[in-house]
């Protein structure tokens, strides 16, 4: 069971598997929301979400019984399709398999942004879905460095955990120009190569 599925389905729910336009409901609630907290932040209400998807509210909450179930639930799956992502870059060369997989990443933290202050409201850092998340970006993105290290084409010296750091620090530059910040990456990303 996908992380999206431990997020959206009820208890009374987790007998029987979810029907197919309920699962489409489902996708539209998660698509909306993730466009609307990216764009209106947190404070994006739930009617307007429901509003965006084209369902009623009363289907919002079928799926999602409140606002923080709804918050973990888009936050699990930019996760989950950062994650998917490493395994998709994968077939391109070293250098830019991590580097598009690095961009992906500045995508993924647009939503983590809006979303983080919220979740903190409800939640340590140490919380199982933060860490289970953590993981999972780890595990992803392990593989895609060290393939790059062992192809020569990244400096042995980098680890994940620093790489991921600078990617989130500079994916929270403020700017009227969203080229700014791919522009500053890939400047930032050139000091990776390997000498």
């Amino acid at each position: 069971m996908s992380t999206i599925e431990q997020h959206t389905i009820t208890d009374t729910q987790r007998t029987r598997p979810m029907r197919a336009d309920a699962r489409r409901n489902c996708e539209k609630v998660l698509t909306a929301a993730r466009a609307a907290f990216a764009a209106g932040g947190s404070a994006t209400s739930l009617e307007e979400i429901a509003r965006q998807a084209g369902v009623g509210i009363g289907t919002l909450y079928r799926h999602f019984p409140n606002r923080q179930a709804l918050l973990e639930a888009v936050y699990a799956e930019e996760v989950e399709s950062l994650c998917r992502s490493a395994a998709e870059f994968a077939e391109l060369e070293p250098w830019d398999a991590l580097v598009a997989w690095l961009h992906g990443f500045v995508g993924y933290m647009a939503t983590k942004q809006a979303l983080a202050a919220e979740l903190l409201d409800y939640m340590d850092r140490d919380s199982p879905l933060f860490m289970g998340c953590r993981t999972s970006m780890y595990t992803a993105g392990e593989p895609l460095l060290r393939r790059a290290q062992e192809a020569g084409v990244v400096r042995a010296d980098a680890n994940l955990p620093d790489v991921i750091q600078m990617v989130a620090g500079i994916s929270k530059i403020q700017t009227g120009d969203p080229g700014q910040v791919q522009r500053i990456l890939d400047i930032a990303l050139d000091g990776l190569r390997a000498g």
